[in-house]
């Protein structure tokens, strides 16, 4: 199962990679270099098909629970100042995503969209310090009814071009659904109340709509 936003570019790259299999294969006369040609191609293909899928994930909604967004690792957990939303201290929990990761973003907990908006910038790495509040990026807030308000921003990373947010103000968030997709590696920060009780640890691998981040 592929995402929507990987549908047009899914089409255009098998078009293309036939194309360079017909042409290979009528004009590259040595088996050895047709043969790596081929593969080459083959492989891009598959890079693009595994990088636009949509794997069903077994969300079991509980709001006592804040969910990973994205898949990847957990890179960043602390105590910071956040200035955009809330004004106030917070805990931050960021999950690094490469290339290989499934990026389709997920709603972390269950509620009302209060906040959405979406920041153009920068492509540093998304690992960079400054990529939280310089790079392209988009923030969402939901209104949970035992977290309060929770914050996720979708971050660009140097080879994301382009971030899909779905969620809009006043749009009933589902915890575990479809809320975006970044393309081409980055970064999801998210932004929890003090007294959350984080449940993941730095460099822990963890499943977008599955894994538990924290609990209150």
């Amino acid at each position: 199962m592929f995402h929507k936003e990987g549908h047009k570019i899914i089409f255009i790259t098998l078009v293309i990679v036939v194309a360079l299999l017909m042409t290979i294969d009528y004009t590259v006369q040595l088996p050895w270099l047709r043969t790596v040609l081929m593969l080459a191609a083959l492989v891009f293909l598959i890079l693009i098909l595994q990088f636009f899928r949509n794997p069903k994930r077994n969300t079991v909604a509980n709001e006592h629970h804040a969910l990973s967004p994205v898949d990847g690792k957990v890179v960043v957990i602390e105590e910071v100042f956040e200035k955009e939303f809330f004004n106030e201290k917070r805990i931050q929990v960021s999950v690094f995503m490469s290339p290989i990761n499934v990026h389709v973003t997920r709603y972390p907990v269950g509620g009302n969209v209060v906040y959405s908006k979406y920041h153009p910038g920068k492509y540093l790495v998304a690992w960079h310090p400054k990529a939280s509040e310089e790079n392209e990026r988009t923030t969402v807030v939901v209104n949970s009814p035992t977290f309060g308000n929770v914050l996720y921003r979708q971050i660009a990373g140097a080879l994301a071009k382009r971030i899909v947010n779905y969620a809009k103000e006043n749009d009933k968030a589902i915890q575990g659904a479809d809320s975006g997709f970044i393309k081409f590696g980055s970064r999801v920060d998210v932004f929890l109340p003090l007294d959350a009780d984080i449940k993941v640890s730095l460099n822990q691998v963890v499943k977008g709509g599955e894994s538990i981040i924290a609990e209150i």
